[in-house]
């Protein structure tokens, strides 16, 4: 694997395990430019709290086999947003509805999306238009 240490190849890799896992309306957004907090957005949706849940715990383990651990973590307890936060990657889970009450995609407008399909599966997602 690649080093997980640039948030780039973070942020493509988390995409990934997520896409394995069959999240819906998967979004990078590159946003280093706009805020200190960190370098990439990860936003995605499950169609379910369970699904969140296992979308988060995927990601998770995945760069945990890695030797990649979260700083934070929150939203757990709900599962209706949970948030990873890898420094230069902050990882968003959402159910659609909170997912479009908070609406991240624009308040973060200005951010440059990231292409990633090139790095996914090819199979076609329910949910992936916005």
């Amino acid at each position: 694997m690649e080093n997980l240490n640039d948030s780039k190849t973070l942020a493509i890799r988390i995409a990934q395990i997520l896409d394995k896992k069959k999240a819906q309306q998967l979004r990078v957004l590159k946003v280093q430019d706009l805020t200190v907090l960190t370098d990439y957005f990860v936003i995605a949706s499950g169609t379910s709290t369970t699904q969140v849940a296992s979308l988060a715990d995927e990601v998770q383990f995945q760069l945990s086999q890695e030797g990649v651990e979260p700083y934070h973590t929150e939203g757990f307890d709900s599962k209706n947003w949970i948030l990873l936060d890898y420094s230069g990657v902050i990882v968003h889970v959402f159910v659609p509805g909170t997912r479009t009450y908070y609406d991240l995609e624009h308040l973060w407008a200005d951010a440059e999306t990231v292409d990633v399909s090139a790095w996914l599966e090819e199979e076609p997602r329910d949910g992936g238009a916005q």
